[in-house]
C-alpha cells in the first residue's frame, strides 16, 4: 500500500471486488470516520481504454462533488503499482440487492429510490457529464440509507461544441438502442437506463429480456415496450406513461432528466392522480 495512504488511513477488510479493483473498508484516525478505499492494480490495465477509465473516474467524481446523491471522493493516492481512491462508505445493500430480495417494489418505494437517482442524473447532465453505465449495481446506499450514484469510469463529458458522444459502452438490459446501433448519442442514454431500472423495480423483470446478450441487444434495438397485464395490473397509468416516455426509441422524443423530475408520477410520490383525488 502507498506510504501516504497508510499514514492517513487504516485499511480494514475487503468489502468488494471488480475487474481490476479491490474495495476495502478503511478508517481515518484523524476524523474517526470509516470510508471505502478502491485500490486499482495498474498491472491489470491492459489497454488504453482501461487506463483512460481509471484516470477519468476521480476527475469526474471531484467535478461532481457536493451532490448528496452522488458518491463523494475524499482523497487520491498513487504510486507506481496502484491508484487508491477514498470514497464514502456505502455498506448497505445496493439497489440490485434490494430488487433481488423484494422482486417487485411498491410504487411509493420505487418512487423514492427513483427520484433520488434522477436528481443525481439531472445534476450530472446540467454539468455536462453523462454516466453511460447506470445500472442497479452502481446505485449504492450509505449507512443512513442515502442513495449514491457510483462508478463514473465510463462517464463522458459533453456540452459546448461537443454535444454528442460515441462509443459502445454500457451493460446488457440497460444500454440504450442508439448506442448499440453505433450512432452518435447524447445524455438521454442515461434516461433510457433509468427507465429500465424503474421498469424492473415495478415489474421485477427487465423490459427487454433475452437468453443471451445478443438476444437482449436485439430486443433493445426493436424497442417493443410491453406492459403484461398480470404484472402491471396494479401499476398506475401515470407510471406507465412515464416509462413510455423514458423508454422511447427515438431520443428526440425521449424525456430529458429534468423533464422526468417534473413528470406527475415523480412529483406525486408514486401515487395515481385518481387515488390522490379520492
Amino acid at each position: 500500500m502507498c506510504e501516504n495512504l497508510n499514514r492517513d488511513y487504516q485499511i480494514c477488510e475487503e468489502i468488494g471486488r471488480g475487474r481490476f479493483a479491490v474495495v476495502y473498508r478503511c478508517f481515518s484516525a484523524l476524523s474517526g470516520k470509516s470510508f471505502a478505499c478502491k485500490s486499482i492494480d495498474k498491472h491489470q490495465l491492459f489497454d488504453s481504454t482501461d487506463l483512460e477509465c481509471i484516470q477519468k473516474e476521480p476527475k469526474i467524481n471531484q467535478f461532481l462533488s457536493g451532490n448528496p446523491n452522488i458518491l463523494q471522493i475524499h482523497n487520491i493516492y498513487e504510486d507506481d503499482n496502484y491508484l487508491h481512491l477514498i470514497f464514502d462508505l456505502c455498506d448497505s445493500p445496493n439497489l440490485f440487492d434490494r430488487i433481488s430480495n423484494n422482486s417487485q417494489l411498491s410504487e411509493p418505494e420505487a418512487n423514492a429510490y427513483f427520484k433520488d437517482l434522477m436528481n443525481a442524473v439531472a445534476y450530472c447532465h446540467r454539468l455536462g457529464i453523462a454516466h453511460r453505465d447506470i445500472k442497479p449495481e452502481n446505485v449504492l446506499f450509505d449507512s443512513r440509507d442515502r442513495l449514491k450514484l457510483a462508478d463514473f469510469g465510463s462517464a463522458e463529458w459533453f456540452g459546448g461544441n461537443e454535444t454528442s458522444m460515441s462509443g459502445i459502452v454500457g451493460t446488457p438490459y440497460y444500454v440504450a438502442p442508439e448506442i448499440l446501433s453505433g450512432e452518435d448519442y447524447n445524455d438521454k442514454v442515461d434516461v433510457w437506463s433509468c427507465g429500465v431500472i424503474l421498469y424492473i423495480m415495478l415489474a421485477g423483470v427487465p423490459p427487454f429480456y433475452g437468453d443471451s446478450p445478443v438476444e437482449t441487444f436485439e430486443k433493445v434495438l426493436r424497442g417493443n415496450l410491453r406492459f403484461p397485464s398480470r404484472i402491471f395490473r396494479s401499476v398506475c397509468p401515470e407510471a406507465k406513461d412515464l416509462l413510455r416516455k423514458m423508454l422511447c426509441k427515438d431520443p428526440c422524443r425521449r424525456l430529458s432528466a429534468d423533464q422526468v423530475l417534473r413528470h406527475p408520477w415523480v412529483m406525486n410520490g408514486g401515487e395515481s392522480l385518481n387515488e390522490m383525488m379520492n
